[in-house]
């Protein structure tokens, strides 16, 4: 196993405030979901981002403000069946123009309005911050990736096979993963990390061609729910704190990777969830941080 990172950890300078050091804002869960809101926003603030605001429909508050303590927590109009409503977009996009860095998509259901909410932002985000796109979000594009090249140079998508299937239409081969990737890297033009045992990540290189990266952490007790949008957080952090990109999916992918493989030596394989990986980030992150005392 590789146990240098593949990107240098963003440092700290000695006068860091929380607003210097990276601001995120999370859009994600609904009704059964609030843990995915909950999960992305706590890996953010692990993996160094100074503000984290959570962003879900009303009824999640509740349950959001019961579990978190340095989480910001701001309520959007909801649906009947408790996810996003079309009326939410205004808000989220005056939310998005004040922070460094989204992520979006975790938990946010397939509802209609929210979908519409999804793809209202990535037609209309303004400029500035970085963002990770992730499970519902991705789903919103379904059938429509070319959407998504409003996103290149300032995004990355997360996709599992699956979502990454609904997006070009075919479940890639696990033999065929990178030729896939390459050839939706090439099609959309935003940096796309494909999970998955050996997690990928290909980014179209600014002179032409693309860079392709193979992760070398993690293990198979990984594969639990939640586990995913722990990542997303963890992304959006290193976009925050001014990664571009593929360095932040490379990043955020060997971190991931790392924290559950420290977690795997006390826990096992079979124990081993999504809160776990948590308390791992923090190793992870001590042991490759630049500090000066």
């Amino acid at each position: 196993m590789d146990l240098r990172p593949p990107v240098a950890f963003p440092g700290r300078p000695r006068d860091a405030h929380k607003t210097s050091v990276g601001t995120v804002l999370v859009v994600a869960g609904s009704r059964g979901m609030v843990g995915a809101a909950l999960l992305t926003g706590e890996a953010a603030l692990r993996a160094g981002a100074g503000l984290v605001t959570v962003a879900s429909p009303a009824s999640a508050q509740r349950a959001l403000e019961v579990k978190t303590t340095c989480l910001v927590t701001r309520p959007l109009p909801e649906t009947s069946r408790g996810a996003l409503a079309r009326s939410a977009l205004n808000e989220v996009l005056a939310l998005a123009a004040r922070v460094d860095a989204l992520a979006v998509g975790p938990g946010l259901s397939r509802d209609d309005e929210a979908v519409d909410v999804v793809r209202g932002l990535v037609a209309a985000l303004p400029p500035g911050p970085r963002v990770v796109l992730d499970a519902d979000a991705l789903n919103a594009f379904e059938g429509r990736p070319d959407d998504l090249r409003a996103l290149a140079g300032r995004a990355v998508l997360t996709p599992h096979p699956g979502e990454f299937a609904r997006l070009t239409g075919e479940r890639p081969d696990p033999a065929r993963r990178r030729p896939a990737l390459e050839a939706f890297v090439a099609r959309v033009g935003v940096a796309t990390l494909l999970k998955g045992a050996g997690t990928l990540v290909g980014a179209p290189r600014p002179g032409g061609g693309l860079d392709l990266y193979e992760n070398t952490t993690g293990n198979p007790g990984m594969a639990t729910a939640g586990a995913g949008d722990v990542l997303t957080g963890v992304i959006a952090a290193l976009l925050a704190a001014g990664l571009g990109p593929l360095d932040a999916a490379c990043l955020g992918a060997w971190l991931h990777g790392r924290a559950g493989d420290l977690v795997a030596r006390r826990t096992g394989w079979a124990p081993l969830i999504a809160t776990d990986l948590l308390d791992g980030l923090i190793e992870a992150i001590r042991n490759v941080e630049r500090r000066d005392a």
